[in-house]
């Protein structure tokens, strides 16, 4: 154990090398290293506590315990250390901090302003720094919240400096940040946010756009020929997911242009090599909204939870598919198919609602229906019924005794036909057989 190490450990151990204490003070020695990126950080944590631990014992201080964190300044309220430090002192548990520079203590003006608040309390004594000390007096007061304040400033200009740096980097031609797939970041220093085209990947992108654009692929299928059929794999040798196959051919980046930041609306032509052209880019984008599947959570489907997987056993979902007509309308589509939850290569494939139903009604007289169940939701409609044609219509009562029987079944097929999301997920809450999706046929399980 070296002498360092040994002055660390605990008051009692610094008292033991110092002639006199003085107790009227207790300090508590705060280190914190910003998280912020400084090149010209000044020390690291251990050796701002091995300093003021030198300063405790030259001026015979009473330090009671020692405190560190490694969270920024810049943000008032964010360091749970420092909260607790405040909160201590205003317990009465310390009355001094001892600390590196200002700096350490605040960057923003809510803690600088607890600081000052607890001095004006006369609950904090005094701040000792390695080269200043700051007491409950104006001039020592305004010192310090003019060094605090001068490291707000430096960060307020550092931010302003490095938005600016960006933007003219953009300017230039030069997208900040990492480089997507197909391309690679230059290493040297001299040439930041250039970036240089990937030789083992490129073309792989390439032919990602032309078989969308071309041979009307989907995501999925390149997803599937990116993994199974080339193996293909990103510089940090990790397979493509099916939503980074999506933001690679959505990435305008490929053709020569980007926005910074995304979103913001302000558009650069970049300097590097664009490895598809705009013509193919905006052919894949058409592609790609013909055959886009919007997922909605909140959405209800009739068959979903209802029906399983004849190959996986896993749910079947629902999914909205629009196809783009020739006279520039939508055509809206509703695909059932299997969530993939147990197997994520199933080959269920999907199968059209209309369809679907079609296969539900065929089969409709297999299923064994919850009659009591079936027969209490008829007489309700009719009832229902009744009251709208009497009250409303004015037909004569008399015809009330007349109602013919309703066969449940084909009033089940109505409802399919017919009924709404609810009523049709009702109806088939009645059923006791189960259903199963196998290739596209629905079966009885």
């Amino acid at each position: 154990m070296n002498d360092s190490t040994k002055k660390l450990q605990s008051y009692k151990e610094i008292t033991e090398q110092t002639k006199e204490v003085v107790p009227a003070v207790r300090y508590c020695l705060y280190a914190r290293k910003s998280t912020e990126s400084d090149e010209q950080q000044a020390l690291s944590i251990d050796s701002q506590i091995n300093e003021m631990t030198n300063i405790a014992i030259r001026d015979n201080l009473n330090i009671t315990e020692i405190r560190k964190e490694s969270h920024s300044a810049k943000d008032s309220g964010q360091r749970p250390v420092f909260n607790q430090l405040i909160k201590d002192i205003r317990n009465e548990m310390f009355d001094g901090i001892l600390t590196w520079a200002p700096d350490r203590l605040s960057r923003n003006a809510g803690d600088l302003g607890s600081l000052v608040d607890l001095m004006d309390q006369k609950k904090l004594l005094k701040i000792k720094t390695y080269g200043q000390n700051f007491s409950n007096s104006p001039n020592e007061k305004f010192l310090l919240m003019i060094l605090c304040s001068q490291a707000k400033l430096e960060n307020d200009n550092k931010s302003i400096n490095v938005k600016r740096g960006l933007r003219t980097r953009c300017e230039m031609g030069l997208r900040p940040g990492i480089a997507p797939t197909g391309y690679l970041n230059e290493k040297r220093t001299d040439r930041r946010c250039h970036v240089l085209v990937d030789v083992d990947r490129s073309y792989v992108i390439s032919q990602m756009y032309e078989k969308v654009a071309n041979e009307n692929w989907s995501g999925r299928k390149v997803f599937h020929w990116l993994k199974d059929d080339i193996d293909f794999k990103t510089k940090n040798g990790k397979h493509l997911t099916l939503s980074n196959v999506y933001i690679i051919l959505k990435n305008t980046f490929y053709h020569g242009r980007f926005e910074y930041p995304v979103g913001s609306g302000n558009w650069y032509t970049g300097q590097h090599k664009p490895l598809v052209s705009r013509d193919l880019f905006e052919k894949v984008q058409k592609q790609l909204n013909r055959g886009m599947i919007v997922r909605s959570e909140s959405k209800e489907f009739a068959f979903t939870k209802l029906i399983k997987c004849g190959l996986c056993g896993s749910g079947v979902t629902a999914e909205d598919k629009y196809k783009q007509r020739k006279d520039g309308s939508r055509k809206k589509y509703i695909y059932y198919g299997c969530t993939r939850f147990n197997d994520k290569k199933c080959k269920c494939g999907y199968v059209q609602e209309k369809d679907l139903l079609e296969q539900l009604i065929k089969i409709l007289d297999k299923i064994d229906l919850d009659q009591i169940g079936m027969k209490r939701k008829i007489e309700l409609e009719i009832e229902r019924y009744n009251k709208f044609r009497f009250g409303v219509l004015g037909m004569d009562k008399k015809e009330k005794n007349q109602q013919k029987d309703v066969d449940i079944r084909n009033y089940a097929k109505y409802i399919l036909k017919e009924g709404n999301v609810y009523e049709k997920r009702e109806l088939l809450e009645c059923l006791k057989s189960k259903l199963v999706l196998n290739d596209k046929k629905l079966y009885l399980s």
